[in-house]
Parts: structure tokens; C-alpha cells; sequence
């Protein structure tokens, strides 16, 4: 039980909330800070950090045109020319930070401590490498992935916490197996953060070497569309699949326990992605057995559009009205397609109409609609357009315009639309007559007494 302090003697209040314990450490904070300022050694580190200041506001500049000069015009396009022009960009930064490290390699040789210079090199090089990668990469998500990770061990290096950082990860680890000379093999969190690290590098570096790949193999004429996506494909599949295991083997991963993880990590991606698994071999089977390819005219469902794409998990097919449908790689397999262009680019299209039973000459009719199809400009003259009496239907003889046609990506509808314009002008320049459908009424017999409708006149 608390004793009630006396009046005016706050030691009791003070031990009760732990205030005179906060008061002495915040006494203790700044008589460090006061000492340690006070010293020679972090005078001279802050001195050398300002002084530093001035060579390199003067030679970042000449740095700047150097580069612009000598090096820049002769990186190539891309990713070169982007780091050459990032390096100019930030001149006076590196400058500073090669005045810093030759400072702080006279500061060790003239055995003064260095450990303010330290940490501010650790801090600007974090923030280098996060502009660097900004500039060069120009990819909002790695940006802030290297925010996110290169300040926390820029931070933690300045404070000179990164060495007990790296142990404490390194003692986090699980048993993988059993390794060379029957030792236990382990995988630790600092493993895995190296993985992580290496494999982002790595598959950086693939996805230039893939965009690199795939602009050669587009330039190959001698390879079939079709081909070029299947490359294209297994490209998009190995490489990514090679930077990981890459970064596996960097790290000295033992290979042999993927075995035992292999039917449980098999089995679970086989019942969560059962979907995206299908429509991705459903790919490699469309395009192995080339029922559709880049650039084919194609109907699935109410789709009608030519191939923009043909992805891992999906194809692109793209509309006249500038839509793109995408479409999963297994409705292809499942449902069907319609290919318009599969082994041919020429089709046949239909325009049917009918004219009135009081024409005569119906061997006109037929003759001028095959003439009148020829006259639209995409209607190809061989094979002619056909005309062919189909039906004496109920109140019209009608016919079935047949013509061909090369360019089905132009689109099919349009030139339908001309066709049939053009014949209802010579149709009509010729007299021929339109039908549209009658109904003939006989009344048998009529009512002696028809009924009265309304205001007194007879209904019926």
C-alpha cells in the first residue's frame, strides 16, 4: 500500500512516474553530447564534412561537363545513355562523396577517429544509389523499393549498428537439409535478404537482356510470327527462372532440399493457380500448333478483331473501335475460334437482298449485282463475285451476293455496307423493285347487322 507523500515533497510523485529517473538520463544525453562536441577528434570530422563542401562545389561542375562532353555522346540509347546523363546529373554529389572518402582515408592514416565522416558518407551514398536508380531505371516501384531499403541500412551504418544487424539475421535460421560432409545445412534470414537482393538485380538485368532478345528475334523475318511468339514465350518463362536460381546458387541455397519441398509446393500451386496454369500452356499450345499467331483477323464469341498479342496468360485482341479484349489462352482451346486469316487472308462475305416478283429479267438483276460488287475498291476481281438465286421466299425472289475480299483487318462490315449502297443505286438506276412484305385480307361473308361503334357510325 502507498504512504501519502507530505505536503510539498514531490521525491515520492517523482519515483511513483518514473520522472526523476527521465530527468537524470536526459542530464546524462546532454553532458555526452556536450563532451563529445567539445572534442578535438568530432571538431575536426565536422570541420573536414564543411570544408569538404568547397572542392567539390568546384570540381562537380567540371565533373558535370566531362561527362556531357566525353562520355555521354558516346554511350548508346537506353539504359547507358540514361546512366551517363544520371552520373552528370548528380556530379556535385559524387564529387562530395570522393572528398569525403579521401578525407576520411587522411583522417586513418593520421590515426584521428572518422566515425562522423562515416556516417555521412554511408547517408549520401544512400541517397546516390536512390537517385541513380530513380534517374536510370525510371520505374516508380524500384524507386521506392530502394528508398524503403537503402536508407534503413544507410541509417543503420551510420549509426554502426549494421555489423550487429547483419549477426543477429545471420542467427535467425531453419534447417534445409543435410550439406556437404554430412553437416547440417541452414537458411537464415540474412539469406534470404540476399537472395531478395541479388535476384532484383538479376532480374533487372534479365528484363533488359529479354527486351534486347526479343527486338532481334522481332527483326528476323525468316522466323513465322507464330515462332517469334513462341521464343518470345519461353523468354518471358527462363529468364526469370534463371535469375532466381542464380541468386539460389550465389548464396550456396542447397539444391537438394527442393526435393522434399517440391510435391507440397507443386500441389499447392497446382489447386491455387489451376486457372493460371492452364491458360499458360494453353498459350504454348496455341501457338505450337499455330491456330492463332500475331497479326491473324479472329471471332471469339462477339469479338471480332485482329491479334495484337499473345502473352503468358492471355491474348490481345484488338477491335476496330480501339478496344482491347483480353482474352484467357484456354477459351481459345475450349470454346473455339473463328480465324479469319488462318491459312489465307481472303475471305468470302455475303450481301443478300431481294427483289419484287413483277421483275421480269431476273439474269439482269443477277449480272448487275455481280458488276456492281467489282466497282467497290477492296472487292477483289478474282475470284469474281457470284450471284446466286437462293429463294423464292413469301414476297420477294431473293439473292445472294457473294464477293471476296483480302484485307479482313480493314474490317468486313464497312465493305458489306458499300457493296449493298452501290446496289441499291444500279438496282434503282434500273427500275427493279424493292419488295417489302403484304398481307392480302379476304372477308367470306359479312354481317347483315354490322355493330354500331362509337357516336353512331358502323364499326368494323
Amino acid at each position: 500500500m502507498l504512504e501519502e507523500a507530505p505536503p510539498g515533497d514531490d521525491s515520492a510523485i517523482g519515483d511513483l512516474i518514473g520522472a526523476r529517473g527521465a530527468d537524470d538520463r536526459l542530464q546524462n544525453l546532454l553532458h555526452w553530447l556536450k563532451t563529445q562536441l567539445s572534442s578535438v577528434d568530432v571538431s575536426i570530422q565536422i570541420g573536414v564534412i564543411a570544408a569538404a563542401l568547397i572542392p567539390a562545389a568546384l570540381f562537380g561542375p567540371q565533373l558535370r561537363k566531362l561527362i556531357m562532353a566525353q562520355v555521354a555522346p558516346r554511350a548508346p540509347f537506353g539504359v547507358l545513355r540514361r546512366a551517363a546523363n544520371a552520373f552528370a546529373h548528380i556530379a556535385t554529389p559524387i564529387a562530395l562523396y570522393l572528398t569525403w572518402q579521401g578525407a576520411a582515408l587522411a583522417l586513418a592514416a593520421a590515426g584521428r577517429k572518422s566515425e562522423i565522416v562515416a556516417a555521412a558518407i554511408s547517408l549520401l551514398a544512400a541517397w546516390i544509389v536512390i537517385r541513380l536508380i530513380t534517374l536510370v531505371i525510371r520505374s516508380p516501384f524500384w524507386s521506392r523499393a530502394a528508398f524503403y531499403v537503402v536508407w534503413p541500412i544507410a541509417a543503420l551504418d551510420a549509426a554502426g549498428l549494421l555489423d550487429e544487424a547483419v549477426r543477429y539475421l545471420n542467427s535467425i535460421s531453419i534447417p534445409v537439409g543435410v550439406g556437404e560432409g554430412g553437416a547440417a545445412s541452414t537458411f537464415s534470414a540474412l539469406d534470404l535478404v540476399r537472395v531478395i537482393f541479388i535476384f532484383a538485380a538479376l532480374f533487372w538485368i534479365s528484363s533488359l537482356v529479354s527486351r534486347f532478345l526479343k527486338s532481334q528475334i522481332s527483326a528476323v523475318d525468316e522466323l513465322t510470327p507464330s515462332l517469334q511468339a513462341l521464343l518470345i514465350k519461353i523468354l518471358d518463362v527462363i529468364l526469370p527462372a534463371a535469375a532466381f536460381l542464380l541468386a539460389l546458387q550465389i548464396v550456396g541455397f542447397n539444391f537438394a532440399t527442393l526435393a522434399i519441398f517440391g510435391g507440397a509446393v507443386g500441389l499447392g500451386i497446382g489447386l491455387g493457380l489451376q486457372r493460371t496454369i492452364s491458360n499458360f500452356f494453353a498459350g504454348f499450345t496455341l501457338i505450337a500448333d499455330k491456330s492463332i499467331k500475331p497479326g491473324d483477323v479472329v471471332e471469339v464469341g462477339s469479338t471480332f478483331g485482329w491479334v495484337a498479342e499473345m502473352n503468358a496468360r492471355y491474348v490481345t485482341v484488338k477491335t476496330r473501335d480501339g478496344k482491347s479484349h483480353l482474352i484467357p489462352n484456354d477459351k481459345f482451346i475450349e470454346e473455339g475460334v473463328i480465324n479469319w486469316s488462318h491459312s489465307d487472308r481472303t475471305v468470302r462475305l455475303h450481301a443478300q437482298f431481294g427483289v419484287a416478283y413483277g421483275v421480269r429479267d431476273l439474269r439482269a438483276v443477277k449480272k448487275a449485282a455481280e458488276e456492281t460488287a467489282v466497282s467497290v475498291d477492296r472487292v477483289l476481281k478474282a475470284p469474281a463475285p457470284m450471284c446466286n438465286l437462293v429463294e423464292f421466299g413469301d414476297s420477294s425472289v431473293n439473292f445472294d451476293l457473294r464477293f471476296w475480299i483480302n484485307d479482313p483487318a480493314n474490317g468486313v462490315a464497312n465493305v458489306t455496307s458499300q457493296v449493298m449502297l452501290a446496289l441499291w443505286d444500279r438496282l434503282h438506276e434500273m427500275g427493279v423493285e424493292f419488295p417489302f412484305p403484304q398481307r392480302d385480307i379476304t372477308i367470306k361473308s359479312w354481317p347483315a347487322n354490322p355493330p354500331m361503334a362509337a357516336g353512331g357510325a358502323p364499326g368494323g
